[in-house]
């Protein structure tokens, strides 16, 4: 089945930099796009990134646009988000998606 699996988050001070990962297994993960999502207190699930099966194509967010990076390597099944500049309101659970599949999210705290 799929499984999708968040690591990476943490507390971090405003301005710092977190790497989140999500290890992929159960279907072709080549042959997917993947997303990122995050889910703030009290708010409803917003999407993030996008990026397509080759990582040539990426989508972001305007919140967050030009301090991530969405990334992939298909050789580990692993898609990346990289987070920098990050401000009080990045504080929420992000989660990856895929294959129609969800993973447990991993919470990311910004606050000095």
């Amino acid at each position: 089945q799929v499984q999708l699996v968040e690591s990476g988050g943490g507390l971090v001070q405003p301005g710092g930099s977190l790497r989140l990962a999500c290890a992929a297994s159960g279907f072709a993960f080549s042959s997917s796009g993947m997303s990122w999502y995050r889910q703030a207190p009290g708010k409803e699930r917003e999407l993030v990134a996008v990026i397509n099966t080759f990582g040539h194509s990426t989508y972001y967010a305007d919140s967050v646009k030009g301090r991530f990076t969405i990334s992939r390597d298909n050789a580990k099944n692993t898609m990346y988000l990289q987070m920098n500049s990050l401000k009080p309101e990045d504080t929420a659970v992000y989660y990856c998606s895929g294959w129609n599949g969800w993973g447990q999210g991993t919470q990311v705290n910004v606050s000095s």
